[in-house]
């Protein structure tokens, strides 16, 4: 039977068009006030709008990153006393409130569905997602396929489970993120039998380079294929540190695209919807898809919003970065500096630093407020030339930037004396090259942590997914920091994006960067040290690191596989795939320490976000010996 408000409502609103929306939230883990806040804004929005069916994205009122906190009793149980809060909030609207939920003592990933301030029952996600960055079944238990039951909310009975919902000419079924992912035994197999001609899928799906296309094949290929109207909602910005939400929205139709939204969002919240036809195929309006970016545009989007949350979040003053004129410096302050481009243009001065400080000057430049949220230091030694120098130098001022530069000669010294007296030896470039080149990377730390310490500012670690690969970083020196923005990301594309931003996002400052070969400059300048010739070239590197890490081979199927591609002489391959597995295997400990990273691409090195690797191991030595 259904609620007497809504049996009348369906009696004197039966329409063949109707006004369907999904939304976008973004959220913070124990953030009560502030989620639920945002979600009452999102279906006010709606109301306005006229929307009729809102999709909202999974695990809302919580966050979905609330790690093991989900293991709590009293979180879920938090969560539900602001259901009734939120019910109240759907008049006319038929929606989706998500949160976890105990059920006879076992947690589950809900949508509590409502229509007209009634609960109308509980959807309960049916697979978990365990894979990659994702560690579900730690928290939540599967619902199984068909069952249904009764659980309490605020003191009445509603029906639990694998439910399906009648509103007016929709039935309506759900799919809630890895249910969708799920092939020939996802639940869109099951609601297809049942006639459900709309599903919701509720989602939070990670953020990765490229990502977005096979979510919109998903979606279209799901309303043809089960000849449905499909409705998904994601979540939006940097949650609680690494994983960042691009705030998808999609509505298709019989594998038409009705609705897509422009991603990676400043806004707190967003709505879109359009109207959407029972029966029959519905006008496609241009003006309701954006347009695709590519990888070059997702970049610099994902991580100026990831930066900006994580700034305000953390409720940090800037940032701090050591400059040394090299890639991957540049690379962190050209995105620091598209945080503030792109939120002001998207937010206006006043909302922008408005969220991120109480003392507001609207009448600064994006210039200015560079300057005051990016702090930069060029710390060199007798080793640094005035290329890098300068390198650094244009970049930061052409930027506006706050530049610092300074040298580390004397602590240096200061060390390599200490230590000296205590070996009562000499120390020599013959002897002890890796000491001589770690102490300089190390006797940056103290000071630039110092500086960030007086500024209450956050400290950019500029390590890459390269340097992770293999360890090719000082352990509390050059990756000392609060946040290591771009270890996600290989070298090589590092090096071509640097090119498309100076060309096509105009910062010209770079010219002197992109000029130079990237080098460690930690050894003496007539050694004309490269990072190349310490490793191996980096285009190699990333092909290797693609099979061994991304695909778990072992070396000889790595080799097998790129000796086709003929990269270079197979002598010279399998050298550089032995001193991979080498470097990689004794270095996992560097990996456990590395600061918290955003996950920008396919995959990572991050072990607490992605891959796992023992600290202590064997290092392949019989699976090296075969490809000797």
């Amino acid at each position: 039977m259904l609620p007497e408000k809504l049996a009348s409502y369906l009696n004197s609103n039966n329409m063949a068009t109707y006004r369907i929306g999904t939304a976008t939230v973004n959220q913070t883990p124990l953030d009560w006030t502030g989620n639920i806040h945002r979600l009452k804004r999102a279906i006010r929005k709606a109301r306005t709008e006229g929307v009729e069916i809102l999709c909202l994205p999974e695990l809302s009122m919580t966050a979905y990153g609330c790690e093991d906190l989900f293991l709590s009793q009293w979180l879920p149980a938090k969560a539900k006393t602001y259901i009734p809060e939120l019910v109240a909030e759907t008049t006319g609207i038929f929606t989706t409130l998500n949160l976890p939920l105990y059920y006879h003592d076992k947690l589950y990933n809900c949508s509590v569905v409502v229509f007209n301030q009634e609960i109308l029952g509980v959807y309960a996600k049916q697979y978990m997602a365990l894979d990659g960055v994702h560690y579900e079944p730690r928290w939540f238990n599967p619902w199984p396929q068909e069952l249904t039951g009764k659980i309490d909310i605020a003191g009445k009975n509603y029906p639990i489970g694998d439910l399906t919902f009648d509103f007016k000419d929709w039935k309506i079924g759900f799919e809630i993120c890895e249910d969708a992912w799920r092939g020939t035994d996802r639940p869109a197999c099951r609601l297809y039998e049942k006639k459900v001609n709309l599903i919701l899928n509720p989602s939070a799906s990670h953020f990765a380079m490229g990502k977005t296309h096979q979510r919109i094949e998903l979606v279209t290929e799901s309303s043809r294929a089960f000849e449905c109207t499909y409705v998904y909602a994601n979540l939006l910005g940097n949650e609680a540190g690494r994983m960042i939400y691009d705030g998808d929205m999609m509505i298709a139709q019989h594998g038409k695209m009705l609705l897509r939204n422009e991603l990676l969002s400043f806004a707190e919240y967003q709505v879109m919807s359009c109207e959407v036809k029972s029966e029959g195929d519905s006008e496609i309006k241009p003006e309701n898809l954006a347009p695709l970016i590519g990888k070059d545009e997702e970049f610099p989007a994902a991580s100026a919003l990831a930066l900006y949350d994580y700034l305000r979040k953390s409720r940090s003053n800037g940032f701090v970065l050591s400059l040394s004129g090299g890639a991957d410096s540049a690379t962190c302050a050209v995105m620091v500096a598209e945080m503030v481009r792109r939120g002001l243009m998207q937010l206006g001065t006043k909302e922008f630093l408005g969220r991120l400080t109480p003392d507001i000057d609207t009448t600064l430049s994006e210039k200015d407020i560079v300057g005051r949220l990016l702090t930069t230091a060029y710390q060199g030694t007798k080793n640094s030339s005035d290329t890098t120098l300068n390198a650094a130098k244009v970049l930061a001022q052409s930027m506006g930037a706050t530049f610092h530069d300074w040298q580390i000669d004397e602590p240096v010294e200061s060390y390599t004396t200490s230590i000296e007296g205590v070996l009562k030896r000499s120390l020599t470039w013959e002897t002890d090259d890796l000491a001589l080149q770690n102490i300089q990377a190390r006797a940056r730390s103290p000071i630039i942590w110092m500086l960030a310490n007086i500024k209450n500012a956050l400290l950019i670690t500029t390590s890459n997914r390269s340097e992770g690969d293999v360890g090719y970083a000082t352990m509390d020196g050059d990756t000392s920091g609060s946040i290591a923005p771009i270890s996600s990301v290989d070298k090589t594309y590092i090096r071509q994006w640097l090119h498309y931003a100076e060309k096509e996002l105009g910062y010209a400052g770079l010219a002197p960067v992109n000029t130079l070969p990237p080098t460690a400059e930690l050894r003496p300048l007539d050694q004309e040290q490269t990072d190349e010739d310490d490793l191996m070239p980096y285009h190699i590197m990333v092909e290797i690191e693609k099979l061994a890490i991304r695909d778990h081979r072992s070396p000889s199927e790595v080799f097998n596989t790129l000796s086709t591609k003929e990269l270079e002489p197979e002598s010279l391959l399998k050298t550089h795939i032995i001193k991979f597995y080498r470097l990689w295997s004794r270095n996992q400990w560097k990996r456990e320490r590395l600061a918290p990273a955003f996950h920008l691409d396919e995959f990572n090195v991050d072990p607490r976000t992605w891959c796992r690797f023992p600290i202590l191991s064997k290092g392949f030595e019989e699976e090296l010996r075969e490809l000797t």
